[in-house]
């Protein structure tokens, strides 16, 4: 079986036994609900989510899987992490790099128990090519770098 067809059988895998169907919705809504009491939730890896990240005031950081030299793997502790953050009860607002890790996130959230979850279409490639906010995480050890020469 190809990579593809994979990949493919994994999302209807989740998407089908989750019990609940993950809701997708496209980075203009994201982007209107941010101020309204949702948290999103960027699942990628720190990484990732340290080179740039949407800008709001509920942002959480909780990767669903790490780089390791045998390829990507889950976060064991994915859905503790999130628990420990968020209640069942919160609005929460599930995006990845393109749409795939936060589709799996979403799948695994409402599977616990988690209410108002929706993943974000598209992710953060999405976000920036609307050129919507986006924060950058400043480097500690560069900042330590430039004050030192100032």
């Amino acid at each position: 079986m190809g990579l593809f067809r994979r990949g493919l059988f994994l999302l209807f895998s989740i998407y089908f036994s989750s019990g609940a169907e993950v809701v997708t919705i496209d980075v203009k809504a994201t982007k209107g609900l941010l101020g309204s009491g949702y948290t999103y939730l960027d699942v990628r890896t720190v990484e990732e989510y340290n080179k740039g990240h949407v800008d709001g005031e509920r942002i959480v950081n909780i990767p669903y899987m790490f780089n390791t030299p045998e390829g990507r793997v889950k976060n064991p502790n994915f859905l503790k992490e999130v628990s420990g953050v968020c209640k069942e009860e919160d609005k929460l607002l599930v995006g990845c790099q393109s749409g795939v890790r936060s589709l799996y996130a979403s799948a695994d959230l409402l599977s616990a128990g988690f209410k108002d979850v929706s993943n974000v279409g598209g992710g953060y490639l999405a976000w920036t090519e609307n050129v919507f906010p986006v924060k950058i995480e400043k480097d500690e050890l560069m900042e330590k770098e430039l004050s030192d020469e100032l």
